[in-house]
Protein backbone atom coordinates (compact mmCIF):
# COMPACT_ATOMS: atom_id res chain seq x y z
CA UNK A 1 0.00 0.00 0.00
CA UNK A 2 2.88 2.01 0.65
CA UNK A 3 3.62 2.25 -3.14
CA UNK A 4 -0.35 3.40 -3.31
CA UNK A 5 0.57 5.95 -1.23
CA UNK A 6 4.03 7.40 -3.02
CA UNK A 7 2.43 7.73 -6.35
CA UNK A 8 -0.17 9.73 -4.94
CA UNK A 9 2.03 12.21 -3.43
CA UNK A 10 3.93 12.31 -6.96
CA UNK A 11 1.07 13.27 -8.02
CA UNK A 12 -0.23 15.83 -5.78
CA UNK A 13 3.58 17.37 -6.29
CA UNK A 14 2.93 17.38 -10.62
CA UNK A 15 0.20 18.82 -9.88
CA UNK A 16 0.87 21.64 -7.53
CA UNK A 17 3.67 22.34 -10.11
CA UNK A 18 1.26 22.82 -12.50
CA UNK A 19 -0.84 24.90 -10.97
CA UNK A 20 2.51 27.39 -10.49
CA UNK A 21 2.37 27.52 -14.43
CA UNK A 22 -0.87 28.97 -14.92
CA UNK A 23 -0.73 32.23 -15.92
CA UNK A 24 -5.02 33.22 -15.95
CA UNK A 25 -5.05 33.71 -19.75
CA UNK A 26 -7.96 30.54 -20.72
CA UNK A 27 -6.17 29.52 -23.55
CA UNK A 28 -2.57 29.39 -22.43
CA UNK A 29 -3.53 27.47 -19.59
CA UNK A 30 -6.25 25.02 -20.81
CA UNK A 31 -3.57 22.49 -21.92
CA UNK A 32 -1.83 22.74 -18.43
CA UNK A 33 -5.35 22.31 -16.42
CA UNK A 34 -6.03 19.26 -18.86
CA UNK A 35 -3.06 17.71 -17.44
CA UNK A 36 -4.40 18.45 -14.15
CA UNK A 37 -7.45 17.14 -14.31
CA UNK A 38 -5.98 13.90 -16.01
CA UNK A 39 -3.61 13.66 -12.73
CA UNK A 40 -6.57 14.36 -10.19
CA UNK A 41 -8.40 11.60 -11.79
CA UNK A 42 -5.25 9.49 -11.30
CA UNK A 43 -5.50 9.94 -7.78
CA UNK A 44 -9.46 9.81 -7.72
CA UNK A 45 -9.55 6.57 -9.61
CA UNK A 46 -11.92 8.11 -11.34
CA UNK A 47 -11.96 7.37 -14.87
CA UNK A 48 -14.55 8.21 -18.44
CA UNK A 49 -17.03 5.69 -18.84
CA UNK A 50 -15.37 4.10 -21.55
CA UNK A 51 -12.01 3.59 -19.99
CA UNK A 52 -10.41 2.89 -23.68
CA UNK A 53 -10.13 6.43 -23.93
CA UNK A 54 -8.03 8.60 -21.61
CA UNK A 55 -10.11 11.27 -20.76
CA UNK A 56 -10.26 12.67 -24.11
CA UNK A 57 -14.01 12.10 -24.44
CA UNK A 58 -15.12 13.42 -21.32
CA UNK A 59 -15.63 16.93 -22.34
CA UNK A 60 -12.56 18.81 -20.30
Amino acid sequence: MESTQTTKETLEQEIAALESQLTGDMFKDMEIRDKIHNLKMKINGTKPMDSSIDCVGCGS
